[in-house]
């Protein structure tokens, strides 16, 4: 496999990197370096440390030297997530609360990040942090980038170096990639392969810096395992008959191993195949066939991922950074059931001619042991694994314990913000900065609390609000109003997989929740939007 290091020119990168870092202190900067992987379209029980049975070596390697958390939250989506990861903001807040795909014309949902946020990246680079990025942007709008409009790419917003893409997706085989703020198409030799272009050139980074100068930032945002199915033949192999025992089988698998493994008591339950799925026993053998494939080609993908994240790991190693550096790594947004077939061909087989998502019926695995999916703010819409390595910065005697207290991505800004020794602005470039509302991870690295309180969603008409134990949550179908009779309450400690409605037995503890939410959205914008959301190249 050709790598791409030809696309990062070492002097290129040297000099940007001395001239980031010339009035830093001479002394030794103790300070972690600081990375953040993201997958994309990633079911919570994919990886192996949370129950899937896919080959992820690397990735439960983190776990086993770090930390797990339960209960992590998402934003349910691409767009929204990464507004919310990137600011500390939630993605309304940050006028990301739809998706790039389309302006609203309205500030919280305008489709790509406004001039009242900050990012991970400005808040590090003005602490003396060098800052890069790999992987997909996704927080500036279609419109602009297809106009070539910077104004909202990772350098504008930064970051000292950017490989990747601007949008949502792409083929995996053939990529128009940005490289900084310049523009490349792939090599189309056979041997290029997305994913591992994106580790590669995060590698990369981490190799070619100078550490003496100052501890570096990386954002290594993959596209695995959005859509379409494209994988390599070596890794789509090892998977071909692994996935024809079925999912109804491989859903108990799961189950069983997350139990066994502590992520849920031994009295939850699994929740029911979905109702539009059928029972894999009722399927005639070709469907089994293409479903076992469709299965195996989103698994080499995840698998293509966690070695790139062992190249990433090898080069810390190679520097010496492994164990100063912070380590988070998370997704995006739960399973993707979204029906995508397009392409030359038909057939399922992983190549660059075809263009397939793997359906619903693969993703009520990945959600395993929830229910729903992406768009949707039930658990199986917005759980996320959430892994922490950081040898130097988390005790001991935590490695490969579980985090009980449930956290959110918007607490990744305050975490970095901490760990960095960065102050977060109350005024950027002219512009008032909207309060950070996160809090930081960092006394779990030691086996304390954060003291988390209530906590928000809203994406497509779909809100939740967690607080404590109690979660509040409704869903919305596509093309219908939101409706408030449609609200639910479960206890999360009793019922993790949100089985039993308690709305009717408590109905003060529901409306008062709702209140709380209703009081919440209008000062961050998010009910103005919520009537006009529509399906637009949903990526």
């Amino acid at each position: 496999m050709k790598n791409v290091y030809h696309l990062l020119p070492l002097t290129t990168l040297a000099a940007i990197s001395a001239n980031s870092c010339s009035s830093a202190d001479s002394r030794r900067d103790e300070r972690p370096n600081m990375i953040v992987i993201l997958a994309d379209d990633m079911g919570y029980s994919d990886v192996g440390c949370y129950g899937g049975e896919i080959e992820t070596p690397n990735i439960d390697r983190l776990a086993q030297n770090g930390l797990r958390y339960r209960q992590f939250y998402n934003c349910a989506r691409s767009c929204p997530t990464r507004a919310s990861l990137l600011t500390g903001l939630y993605p309304h807040q940050a006028g990301m609360g739809w998706m790039a795909a389309a302006d609203m014309q309205r500030p919280p949902c305008q489709g790509y990040l406004n001039r009242q946020c900050v990012t991970l990246a400005d808040v590090l680079q003005s602490a003396g942090y060098y800052t890069c990025m790999s992987g997909k942007w996704h927080v500036s709008s279609d419109r602009q980038n297809n106009g070539r409009m910077k104004d909202n790419w990772p350098l504008q917003r930064g970051f000292n170096r950017f490989y990747g893409i601007t949008g949502g997706a792409s083929n995996y085989f053939k990529v128009h990639y940005t490289n900084d703020n310049g523009q490349g198409e792939s090599p189309d030799d056979g041997a290029f392969y997305f994913t591992h272009a994106i580790s590669d050139s995060a590698a990369a980074f981490i190799r070619r810096h100078d550490y003496r100068q100052a501890p570096i930032f990386l954002y290594a945002a993959y596209t695995a395992a959005h859509w379409p199915l494209h994988a390599l033949r070596k890794d789509i192999d090892k998977y071909r008959e692994r996935y024809k025992k079925g999912w109804d089988v491989l859903r108990e698998e799961r189950f069983e191993r997350q139990k066994k493994t502590g992520l849920f008591p031994a009295g939850a339950v699994l929740s029911p195949r979905d109702e539009n799925v059928p029972a894999w026993n009722s399927l005639p053998p070709e469907q089994q066939q293409e479903f076992a494939m469709r299965m195996a080609i989103y698994a080499a993908q995840i698998d293509a991922m966690d070695q790139g994240i062992g190249r990433i790991l090898q080069s810390l190693k190679d520097r010496g950074q492994l164990e100063n550096t912070l380590i988070m790594f998370l997704s995006d947004n739960g399973a993707c059931a979204e029906f995508v077939s397009s392409g030359q061909r038909k057939e399922v087989d992983g190549k660059a001619d075809t263009y397939e998502s793997y359906r619903i019926n693969r993703a009520n695995l990945s959600s395993t042991p929830y229910r729903e999916y992406r768009h949707f703010t039930g658990e199986g819409g917005i759980a996320t694994p959430l892994i922490v390595h950081y040898p130097n910065g988390i005790s001991r005697k935590l490695n490969n314990t579980l985090v009980d207290e449930y956290g959110h991505l918007i607490d990744i800004m305050a975490t970095c913000a901490d760990a960095g020794k960065a102050v977060y602005p109350e005024y950027s470039k002219g512009h008032a900065i909207v309060p950070m509302q996160g809090v930081s991870l960092t006394p779990n690295f030691s086996g304390q609390r954060t003291g988390r309180g209530p906590t928000y969603w809203e994406h497509e008409g779909n809100i939740a609000l967690r607080d404590g134990k109690w979660k509040i949550v409704t869903r919305t179908g596509e093309g219908n109003p939101f409706d408030p009779a449609s609200v639910k309450l479960c206890d999360m400690e009793a019922d993790p997989t949100e089985m039993n409605d308690l709305s009717r037995m408590d109905p003060q503890r529901t409306e008062q929740m709702f209140a709380a939410w209703n009081k919440f959205s209008a000062p961050a914008c998010i009910r103005h939007g919520m009537a006009y959301f529509k399906t637009i190249n949903p990526v």
